[in-house]
C-alpha cells in the first residue's frame, strides 16, 4: 500500500472519520486553476485529490466531466502536463495522496514504463485506469507495487462474488465502489441499497471501500459516510467550477467541499 495514502486512512480511523475524496480534471476551468484548486480543496477538508487525465472518448463519463475533459483538452493539457501539475503540488504540499484517473490510451501512447517511472518521481500515489478490468491488469498491478504506487479498481452492484475476490487480491489503496449502474452524474442514490453493499464489500475486501457516483451534496455524503470508508465526489465539483467566472472557481469547490466535510464530522 503506498504510504501517503495507507497514513491517511489511518490517521482518519484514529479519528473515526471517513475519507473525503474530491475529483478534478486537470487543465479545467483552466490550466492555471488547476494547482491552486488541487490546494484550495486540501485546506477545505479534502483527505486524497483524483486528478483526471483528459481524454477524447471517456466512455464512463457523463457529459458534465465529458466537456471538462475536452475543454482541457483544447487547452492542449496532455500527460506531460498533468504530471506538471503533480510536481508543481508536491513542492508545497508533500503529505496528500494524489491519484490519478484516466484511461489506457494517454498511458500507452506516453509508454506504459515510462509513465509509471515519471508518475513515481513526480509524487503520484495511486492509479485508477478506468477501461483496465483485473482480468487484463497483472502487468500494471505489479508495476505499481514496484513502485509503491496503489492501483484502485471499480466496483458495481453487479460485482459477483468472483470479481470481488478477483479485486481483493489485486487492489491495493482503497477499492471504489460505483453506487449505480451507468456513467458519471448519472442516475439516483439508493442510499439503502448502498449501505447494504458496502457493508457486504468491507466484509469481502481487505482494503478500505470508497463511494462514488451519485453523491452531490452534503447530505448524501454524510448518509454514505455511515459505512463508506471514504466519499469521492467529482461531478457536482466539476459543475461548480463552470459555473461562474473563472477567478471565483476555486473559491467557489472549495466552499463545497468545506460544508461536505463538516456535514461528515458531525456524530452520527
Amino acid at each position: 500500500m503506498n504510504p501517503r495514502i495507507q497514513a491517511c486512512f489511518a490517521a482518519l480511523a484514529k479519528k473515526q472519520q471517513q475519507a473525503l475524496i474530491p475529483y478534478i480534471t486537470a487543465g479545467f476551468p483552466e490550466r492555471a486553476t488547476t494547482v491552486p484548486l488541487m490546494h484550495g480543496l486540501v485546506k477545505a477538508g479534502a483527505d486524497i485529490i483524483e486528478l483526471g487525465v483528459p481524454f477524447s472518448d471517456p466512455m464512463a463519463d457523463g457529459p458534465v466531466i465529458q466537456a471538462a475533459g475536452e475543454k482541457a483538452l483544447a487547452q492542449g493539457v496532455g500527460m506531460r502536463d498533468v504530471l506538471g501539475f503533480v510536481r508543481e503540488f508536491r513542492r508545497t504540499d508533500q503529505s496528500t495522496p494524489l491519484v490519478l484517473m484516466g484511461y489506457t490510451n494517454p498511458i500507452e501512447r506516453y509508454g506504459l514504463e515510462r509513465f509509471m517511472d515519471d508518475a513515481q518521481a513526480a509524487g503520484v500515489d495511486g492509479l485508477i485506469v478506468v477501461d483496465t478490468p483485473p482480468e487484463e491488469s497483472q502487468e500494471i498491478a505489479a508495476m505499481c507495487r514496484a513502485r509503491a504506487m496503489d492501483l484502485v479498481f471499480f466496483l458495481a452492484p453487479t460485482s459477483t462474488d468472483e470479481r470481488i475476490a478477483m479485486v481483493a487480491t489485486l487492489a491495493t489503496g482503497y477499492v471504489y465502489y460505483v453506487s449505480f449502474r451507468g456513467i458519471t452524474g448519472a442516475g439516483h442514490l439508493d442510499a439503502t441499497d448502498v449501505l447494504a453493499k458496502v457493508s457486504h464489500l468491507k466484509k469481502a475486501l481487505p482494503m478500505p471501500v470508497g463511494v462514488g457516483f451519485g453523491i452531490r451534496d452534503a447530505e448524501s455524503a454524510r448518509t454514505i459516510a455511515q459505512k463508506a470508508d471514504a466519499i469521492i465526489i467529482g461531478t457536482r465539483i466539476i459543475q461548480l467550477l463552470g459555473e461562474g467566472p473563472v477567478d471565483q472557481a476555486v473559491d467557489r469547490a472549495s466552499q463545497f467541499v468545506a460544508g461536505v466535510r463538516l456535514a461528515m464530522n458531525q456524530p452520527r
